[in-house]
């Protein structure tokens, strides 16, 4: 298998090679978040773009519809415990999944941790104040302290700019247990329900979420998924040699990578390298979980376009399946400033391109586009 044919598959898979984007776009939010493994939303308006582009006509409305309305999308803690879009259909698989997922070390000072017991008491709490409720963080807290008692009220966790009390530290770990979701804004402040959700059993629904993820990525090594998931590495090895010793998945030579693995007869890939101009926007899944990444973002584009090695920090431009540069834009009430900085100049044809890829944004947006072609003068996550 080659990394070329690799990453056609995995562009055409999320409908992002120009082929597949022409003959089959996602006609439905969910099915978009699906084939991405989830839509990192901890800014919103990234993980709208990233639906959008993979659709056929799918604007930011249509993925707000989803999410507050007709709540086929579900926001909560995934991969990684990052804020994330997920199909509401696939939330006890996720979370099942994740809650299955042994955790490192913990990272807190020995007086701000949590005992056993005291995670599941206030995990407990989480779920029981949320049922029937939509509360702000503030209120969530007052509900957990009261639930369980001063010390989970401790204020222990470094925060931002301040001290957050001792339970926060957990907040993940509901969302990864079931029992919290983002609900609808109540004005600037966030604020959260219990979406209802049975998770699972570990046992089935880890295996499932492999087998999707070397769907949409592979091939891939379990220290690949290891690192999308932010699991343990061996944990990961052992769950790919069940997976495989058990028939469902595939070992194959990666060309740049070695031995690697794929769904059981998941092996055609596309003969035709990618091709075609694309403008993905911050954490989008592409970016995020496809390897080796030296590949994805070659040369200059590893320098500029990552932040120490991690991808996401930068909206991408892709020319023909690899990054080739970065992007930004500005909103000002309709009018979207987008300035987009190629590492190399741009062909005719390429830039025509670009700018119909400038035009889909502002539409996926519901905006009026401006490009320019330069510096991108602003920094990560900016």
């Amino acid at each position: 298998m080659t990394w070329a044919g690799a990453n056609a598959r995995r562009l055409a898979r999320q409908r992002l090679h120009p082929d597949a984007a022409a003959t089959s776009p996602f006609a439905a939010p969910g099915e978009a978040v699906a084939a991405m493994l989830g839509a990192h939303a901890q800014v919103l308006s990234a993980a709208e773009l990233s639906v959008g582009l993979r659709g056929d006509g799918l604007t930011r409305m249509d993925v707000r519809t989803a999410l507050w309305s007709d709540r086929s999308l579900v926001k909560t803690f995934g991969p990684r415990g990052t804020v994330h879009l997920l199909p509401t259909a696939d939330l006890p698989l996720w979370t099942g999944a994740l809650s299955a997922v042994p955790t490192g070390p913990n990272p807190f000072p020995k007086d701000a941790r949590m005992t056993p017991d005291q995670v599941e008491a206030v995990v407990a709490a989480i779920g029981e104040a949320l049922t029937g409720a939509e509360l702000t963080i503030d209120e969530l807290s007052d509900e957990v302290v009261a639930r369980t008692g001063p010390w989970a009220g401790d204020l222990v966790m470094p925060g931002f700019q301040a001290m957050w009390p001792r339970w926060r530290q957990v907040l993940h770990l509901a969302g990864h247990r079931g029992a919290l979701a983002y609900a609808p804004n109540r004005g600037r402040k966030a604020t959260y329900t219990n979406p209802g959700c049975t998770p699972l059993p570990g046992a089935g629904a880890l295996p499932a979420l492999i087998e999707r993820y070397l769907y949409a990525y592979g091939p891939a090594t379990p220290a690949h998924f290891a690192r999308w998931l932010a699991a343990p590495k061996r944990w990961a090895a052992e769950q790919f040699a069940a997976l495989a010793g058990a028939g469902a998945i595939e070992e194959v030579t990666f060309a740049e990578e070695g031995p690697a693995w794929v769904v059981a007869g998941d092996t055609d890939f596309p003969d035709a390298e990618a091709r075609g101009v694309r403008l993905l926007p911050y954490f989008d899944a592409f970016a995020i979980a496809s390897w080796p990444r030296e590949r994805l973002f070659p040369g200059a584009a590893y320098e500029r376009a990552l932040g120490g090695g991690q991808a996401g920090n930068f909206p991408v431009l892709l020319v023909d399946g690899v990054v080739a540069g970065v992007w930004h834009q500005r909103r000002s009430g309709r009018r979207i400033a987008v300035t987009v900085e190629p590492l190399k100049p741009l062909s005719a044809p390429r830039s025509r391109a670009l700018e119909e890829q400038v035009e889909r944004v502002a539409t996926i947006m519901e905006g009026t586009a401006e490009l320019t072609v330069g510096r991108v003068t602003v920094g990560p996550h900016a």
